[in-house]
């Protein structure tokens, strides 16, 4: 017997979506643009045409007794218990609204499947898949962090999802790093996303090379426009020397440290699973990060603090919101 689920990450530009066998992992998988114009009731039929199909195909593969359900990571709050997602970023008009439910009501009226749906943070899927099948297998606490357009977090304690009371427990990216800093994010000033994520990287960059008196090589990767400047040109340009590029990286780093150092001293995490788009800079961040989360924390917290890169890329979504299924 292979148990099997339907595994969803759904974004508000995309939905990533895999059948996943619990024993040989991905089987098949999609990926789809998110139709946001259409709402909350296009995104449900749209969210349960792709389960359906997915469904269908994996019947003639898969035993369906075997089948565990469909799990689905959403971005914003979550409500695990009531299956509610709230106020969910890049997704225009939504309050708070049950989605589980009303997944689960169009599957049997549109598909006249019956089909359990787990739902949780699209931050803490990513991080139990971490956990079960990625960099996180060998850690019994951990706190994994993704870097990309924001910053995202889920924490792992005793090989368990911690979510909070509230299900808001693990959002790093709304940490305070300078109360008085000029970036905000969500309305809150000094954030760590304001400073990491990928708008608030561009924007310093930019700073720094304009008053650089040497200048900086990477205006050649973007055609000299910086409004298409990207972390990825950064990136490549730092790995080519460029100083400017080479301090961005260093000042991301760090920043990192100090948030993950906040975390040490909290809660006594030493494990860090780090994934994202722009952790793909790899020791760029990683090295500075380390350097500082030693730094600002006590000698006494030192012992096992590690960082790793996450293992599954854009799949851990899909393998979390399965395993959350298998329970």
């Amino acid at each position: 017997m292979s148990r099997w689920a339907i595994g969803i990450d759904f974004g508000g530009t995309a939905i990533k979506a895999g059948v996943v066998s619990e024993e040989r992992g991905i089987l098949i998988e999609r990926r789809v643009l998110t139709d946001t114009a259409s709402g909350t009731a296009g995104i449900v039929a749209q969210l349960s045409g792709i389960i359906a199909d997915l469904y269908r195909k994996a019947s003639k593969i898969m035993e369906p007794g075997d089948f565990a359900g469909a799990g689905v990571g959403a971005p914003g709050a979550v409500d695990v218990d009531n299956g509610s997602l709230s106020y969910p970023p890049n997704l225009p008009g939504w309050t708070v609204f049950p989605l589980r439910d009303e997944l689960q009501k169009c599957l049997m009226q549109n598909e006249a499947l019956s089909i359990s749906v787990v739902l949780d943070n699209d931050a803490n899927v990513a991080a139990f898949g971490e956990a079960i099948y990625g960099a996180g297998r060998e850690f019994s606490d951990f706190l994994m962090v993704t870097l990309g357009t924001g910053v995202g977090g889920g924490i792992v304690l005793n090989r368990k999802l911690y979510r909070g009371p509230h299900g808001t427990a693990g959002e790093v990216g709304f940490m305070i790093i300078d109360f008085e800093g000029t970036g905000i994010h969500g309305g809150i000033r000094g954030t760590l996303e304001s400073f990491i994520g990928k708008k608030g990287i561009v924007a310093h960059a930019r700073q720094m090379i304009d008053g650089s008196s040497t200048g900086s090589s990477v205006g050649k990767l973007c055609d000299n426009d910086y409004t298409r400047l990207s972390p990825r040109h950064l990136e490549y340009a730092a790995h080519e020397g460029d100083e400017v590029c080479l301090a961005v990286w260093d000042r991301v780093g760090s920043i990192l440290g100090v948030g993950l150092a906040n975390v040490t001293a909290l809660m006594d995490i030493r494990k860090f699973v780090i994934g994202g788009g722009i952790s793909a800079a790899g020791n760029l961040i990683f090295v500075p990060a380390l350097d500082q989360l030693r730094r600002s924390t006590l000698p006494t917290m030192h012992e096992g603090l590690e960082l790793v890169p996450a293992l599954l890329g854009n799949k851990a979504g899909m393998y979390g919101a399965s395993a959350l299924c298998f329970g």
